[in-house]
């Protein structure tokens, strides 16, 4: 499973120009489900994320949390982060969950995220054409896979 994290100051999530998903500071997070995932690596990646220090203490540290600061989560699927880019120049996806694996583990993960404190937990559309729009703060960006911890 893997997660691209971007602290953000604003970040909302649209389908068919319908906002669907809107947060103000806290983690805009793409979630990529790779084919043999388990609930396990939603435990981990959903522990790692509540827990993750990177919003600025007092002295301008970064050593706060998604818990320490009461921010909030937007989680987009994203099955492109799954591509694997070896040969050629077309991205192959074969490596991504299939739809009901991925869409059942995407929602496991946004529960486990509950479950770990974050009290706002937005989402975007499964499997929809999705506008997501943000704000950086930082830029802070964190790339997180499973499979390294």
């Amino acid at each position: 499973m893997k997660a691209v994290i971007q602290r953000v100051a604003f970040s909302d999530v649209k389908v068919d120009g319908e906002t669907i998903g809107e947060i103000e500071k806290g983690f805009m997070i793409l979630l990529g489900v790779q084919e043999g995932d388990t609930e396990a690596d939603a435990d981990l990646l959903a522990k790692k994320t509540a827990n993750m220090r990177i919003f600025e203490d007092e002295n301008g540290k970064m050593n706060l949390s998604l818990l320490d600061t009461g921010s909030a989560c937007l989680v987009i699927s994203q099955f492109t982060l799954c591509a694997d880019c070896k040969k050629g120049n077309r991205p192959s996806f074969i490596g991504a969950a299939k739809p009901d694996e991925a869409e059942k583990l995407y929602e496991y993960f946004m529960e486990k995220l509950k479950d770990n404190g974050v009290e706002k937990v937005e989402s975007g559309s499964f499997g929809a054409d999705m506008k997501v729009t943000l704000l950086n703060d930082g830029p802070v960006t964190i790339i997180l896979d499973s499979n390294t911890f």
